[in-house]
């Protein structure tokens, strides 16, 4: 049973079959202007001119500061188990109910029309509409943040946005002031060094985990607390792009992350994810070698495992984007009993800090009342009056205590309902002080951690990452900076970098503990046994073999899998629906190509000059799909020539062909096909330095 009903059923408007009327309901005809004559001048008496053009002029609201390009979708949540023993929230108390949640994911720099594909940390905001009120869980999908005192948060976006000067870069951190702001704070190197690597770079918002960042803690009828950190784990596996690949997307599909998740719900493959969390006892507070308040910092899940307490499922688009994905007002200090806040300086910070960003962004006071930002019950307090008051309050008590009205609305009692305030023994011994001690000064142990868990592979992309990113400032000091940062992490990753910056390659100052903990490799992530969802393309010309074509079609759509074929023209061509041709597609939009037999004639079309394709567009398909690590197949000779002759490698050994993910063998090609599908990426293509250290996280596949 799902709890009731969708926030904002009874305020849809369908405006199909309808009358057009102005805002104060009088029916118009408001096509063209009110003028004095068929040349004459518009009149200023014009109400229909009037009302819509003013309407128009204030339609725009002040933009998110941060995060302020984003996508939502609607779906439900269900508990695994009665977890009353760890948190009175009753949604977490029953197995038979279903709770309806709004989740938006957001690049966190850019504007509104910035590209999805940007290297970003990206949010995760969660709010559960509970019987109790709305939860917002707001996260990212990074585990720490950059900074662990809310002081310096402007100070990091103004580093981050583009710089006032010029207003350049948009949406990213490649330039200098935002590497300035890092070498001047090194508690962001671990953060820093989870968006240089494939978590900042998702292939789908599908295929990301969420973390709440944060410490928080949960609080149980009898009042007995645990610290938690929250988590979301997909079903759908994780995946990441690669710094080429990402680029290219954005100038071929710039919605690429939105499109992606509003296809697979439009099609009913809804994406799930499970609600985890990690549990600490109070009294293990400070068994760790790292501080469980600082943001910086996680919980290594070798240290303490994942709880998953439920699962969410994805399953509803909106129906306007700027009612309900602008709309929503996410903030931190939206709870319910059972769960609380610890004592995590930057969470205290954004408790203040999101009231006062809604505030501003939506012009007032009442924004609760907005249709997605509403309850599931109608909210009951002394708070009156505002900008845009949707209520009429009756009655005319609007204070408390009362005796006109009984002492009503009455508070309420944590034994009788009421928000558990967990009582919380605060030290007698603790003075006022600026600056942050202890463990919190360990800055680089955790970034260590982080990099030494990454595969050979993935260190690999987090070290051409940090090329293209550091690179791009163009203060030899800022790059002569952050080489000195990374040398605290590691030797080899700092050298490995500085040739390429331009930059000393600096000496050895610390030896690397070689620690590593579960959990922090994409590579090695779970995956799924299935296809579903994967994006496929099918290359045809004139002269294709079509049975072949259509025989690895219908295989791949009967396992689930989106594909295309990519043609000439759009349209009916040789019995088969082209829908995306060579010049408005490219494989950065697939994870996968496959190339049919056929005759010499059709492949010599697709390599040959024409007004179609004028830069070598199939064979650039091909040859970026290998670059980029995603699965390949092609049947028979010729397809297997087109492949050569387009710089991809080919292998005439079978076991080579699994190996490194180009299939041309005609045994069980479809299997074969599928099985490098569910791999994702053959990462043992891509390039590794000849002086890279190997990690100490192997493959597991």
């Amino acid at each position: 049973m799902v709890l009731g009903d969708k926030v904002t059923n009874e305020f849809s408007i369908s405006d199909a079959g309808t009358q057009e009327t102005t805002q104060f309901g009088t029916k118009i005809n408001n096509t063209d202007s009110l003028t004095a004559g068929p040349r004459g001048p518009t009149l200023l008496e014009d109400f229909m001119l009037r009302e819509k053009i003013m309407h128009f002029d204030h339609e725009r609201i002040p933009e998110r500061a941060v995060h302020a390009r984003g996508i939502g979708a609607y779906g439900t949540f269900q508990s695994y188990d009665d977890w009353s023993n760890l948190t009175a929230a009753k949604f977490l108390q029953s197995t038979s109910e279903k709770t309806r949640v709004f989740v938006r994911f957001s690049t966190v720099l850019g504007s509104r029309g910035s590209p999805d594909t940007v290297r970003d940390v990206r949010g995760f905001a969660t709010r559960f509409y509970t019987e109790e009120g709305n939860w917002d869980l707001v996260g990212n999908i990074v585990a720490p943040f950059f900074i662990n005192d809310a002081i310096k948060f402007p100070d990091l976006i103004h580093a981050g946005k583009p710089e006032p000067d010029k207003e350049v870069p948009q949406a990213g951190t490649a330039h200098s002031t935002a590497y300035d702001f890092f070498s001047q704070h090194t508690e962001t190197i671990h953060t820093v060094l989870w968006a240089l690597s494939g978590r900042g770079i998702p292939r789908s918002f599908r295929q990301v985990e969420g973390f709440g960042v944060h410490t928080f803690r949960l609080v149980n009828e009898k009042g007995e607390s645990v610290f938690a950190k929250f988590h979301w784990k997909p079903l759908q596996g994780l995946s990441n792009l690669v710094w080429d690949e990402a680029q290219k997307i954005a100038g071929k599909d710039i919605d690429f992350h939105r499109n992606d998740l509003y296809t697979a719900i439009e099609k009913g493959d809804y994406p799930k994810y499970e609600l985890g969390v990690q549990l600490v006892k109070e009294e293990d507070e400070d068994s760790f070698d790292f501080d469980i308040l600082d943001p910086t910092k996680l919980i290594p899940e070798s240290l303490v495992p994942v709880t998953k307490l439920g699962i969410m499922e994805l399953n509803e688009n909106v129906e306007n984007y700027f009612a309900e994905t602008e709309q929503i007002t996410f903030h931190p200090g939206h709870i319910i009993r059972g769960i609380g806040f610890s004592d995590d300086p930057l969470l205290q910070g954004r408790l203040f800090s999101y009231t006062d960003t809604q505030l501003n962004r939506m012009g007032g006071a009442n924004y609760m009342q907005l249709p997605i930002n509403r309850p599931l019950h109608r909210p009951h307090n002394n708070q009156r009056d505002g900008f845009m008051q949707f209520n009429i309050h009756k009655g005319r008590v609007a204070y408390y205590p009362n005796a006109l009205q009984s002492n009503t609305p009455s508070v309420v009692s944590p034994k009788d309902g009421g928000y558990i305030e967990y009582p919380e023994k605060m030290s007698k011994d603790a003075t006022k002080q600026r600056g942050k001690h202890g463990k919190f000064n360990d800055h680089f142990s955790q970034a260590q951690l982080f990099y030494n868990s990454l595969t050979t592979a993935e260190q690999q992309q987090l070290v051409n990452g940090a090329r293209f990113e550091i690179g791009k400032c163009e203060s030899l000091m800022v790059r002569e900076n952050m080489v000195t940062i990374l040398n605290q992490v590691d030797n080899n990753l700092a050298r490995r970098v500085a040739r390429a910056i331009g930059v000393k390659a600096p000496e050895k100052v610390v030896e690397n503990s070689l620690k590593t903990s579960e959990g922090l490799s994409i590579e090695n992530f779970k995956k799924p046994d299935h296809i579903k969802t994967k994006k496929v393309a099918i290359l045809t010309a004139p002269g294709i073999d079509t049975t072949d074509a259509k025989r690895i079609h219908d295989y791949l759509e009967k396992n689930g899998a989106y594909v295309d074929y990519i043609g000439f023209h759009l349209g009916d061509d040789m019995g088969l629906s082209i829908n995306q041709t060579y010049t408005t597609s490219s494989s950065v939009l697939y994870d996968a190509v496959y190339v049919p037999s056929g005759s010499p004639e059709a492949f010599g079309n697709l390599t040959s000059a024409n007004a179609d394709f004028l830069y070598d567009e199939p064979s650039v398909f091909v040859l970026d799909a290998y670059r980029h690590g995603k699965p390949i197949a092609a049947s028979g000779k010729e397809a297997y020539q087109f492949l050569k002759e387009s710089r991809v490698p080919v292998y005439s050994d079978v076991n080579d062909q699994e190996k490194f993910g180009v299939l041309t063998t005609e045994n069980d090609i479809e299997s074969k096909f599928k099985s490098a599908l569910i791999k994702q990426r053959f990462w043992n293509r891509l390039p590794i330095d000849p002086d890279a250290n190997p990690s100490p996280t192997k493959n597991i596949d």
